[in-house]
């Protein structure tokens, strides 16, 4: 069987995709199609919740989510609407051992496409919100470390610092 994700290894910290604005998708062919299938294999294969392009060298908007059972598909995602607020750990495989504590609306609703290029409108609460708002910061350049408060900032820059010389 082809390991389909061989080629496309999760860019890790320092990698300058990760800071870049992804480009917005203008339509959905047979190879968008095929990068929303090896971005669901890179993800499982990394035990990962969630995953955006850019985290494997792409730099369009699409991301992965997990939620429960389904896997949620978006292209050119956009948050409408947030509500209320929560702060948790969060963690992300493009900042591998390093959590933050991160404040995210505990309410979100998206707008977007999915694979078959039709709107939709995911409305997430919990986790699943979580995950879709760490996933759209990626698509902005964001990382969870941006959010880190000074008094974590010296122990997570020490942290970055062992990232990139690996």
């Amino acid at each position: 069987m082809e390991n389909k994700t061989e080629n496309l290894s999760i860019k890790i910290y320092g990698e300058p995709i990760l800071r870049k604005k992804a480009s917005e998708v203008k339509e959905i062919k047979e190879d968008g199609l095929r990068i929303i299938e090896t971005m669901i294999d890179v993800m499982f294969a990394n035990e990962g919740i969630g995953l955006a392009a850019p985290q494997i060298g792409i730099g369009k908007q699409i991301i992965v989510v997990r939620n429960d059972e389904d896997i949620i598909k978006l292209i050119n995602p956009v948050i409408l609407k947030k509500e209320g607020e929560e702060e948790a750990k969060e963690g992300c495989l493009s900042l591998p051992d390093i959590y933050v504590d991160v404040k995210r609306a505990e309410y979100i609703s998206v707008e977007g496409r999915n694979e078959k290029w039709e709107p939709v409108i995911i409305e997430a609460e919990g986790l699943t919100a979580r995950i879709l708002q760490h996933e759209i910061d990626h698509l902005n350049g964001v990382l969870i470390i941006d959010y880190t408060s000074p008094v974590s900032e010296v122990l997570v820059k020490q942290q970055l610092k062992k990232l990139r010389r690996l």
